[in-house]
């Protein structure tokens, strides 16, 4: 079968790429996520669990930082001036997955007092559990898409090209 160049990244170099692609972000995410979730219902002022949310989110958002930096230098910037994007496909997987940086990186920057310094804890706690739900939304339209076989959404004339390309 075919493969998204996001299938691709994380199959590559096991288990090295899908640990640093996919195992930490998602684990620092989902760490968010979680303690977001207690956050909301008990609206804790401090303690373990606060400490724990604001750690996982900015190191989440810097490390990622560092992932789409890295990525746009290696991947999407070479692909797209070779035309070399699989279709579709390829372009929504990969493009969901770095647009990650949008909830990532503002969760962080919120965390760390760049944004929103002046603002109540409440529109802060919006705002930070906004970033949680896109990042879940786009991060697993990014997973769904990446596991497509690339040749699905291309049209005949494109698919007639990749029929013998194998990853």
């Amino acid at each position: 079968m075919n493969m998204t160049h996001y299938m691709a990244l994380l199959a590559d170099n096991q288990p090295w790429n899908l640990l640093l692609f996919m195992a930490i972000p998602v684990i620092l995410a989902e760490t968010v996520a979680i303690t977001e979730l207690f956050i909301l219902f008990s609206r804790p002022q401090g303690g373990w669990l606060r400490r724990i949310n604001r750690w996982a989110s900015i190191t989440g958002g810097i490390y990622f930082t560092g992932v789409f930096i890295y990525l746009m230098k290696t991947a999407v910037i070479p692909l797209t001036a070779s035309g070399g994007w699989l279709g579709a496909a390829d372009v929504i997987a990969v493009g969901c997955y770095l647009a990650g940086i949008i909830p990532l990186g503002g969760m962080a920057l919120l965390d760390l007092g760049l944004i929103g310094k002046a603002w109540d804890e409440e529109r802060k706690l919006k705002l930070h559990a906004i970033f949680v739900a896109i990042f879940l939304v786009i991060a697993h339209i990014a997973m769904i898409f990446g596991m497509l076989d690339p040749t699905l959404l291309m049209s005949d004339t494109a698919n007639a090209g990749m029929s013998g390309m194998h990853h």
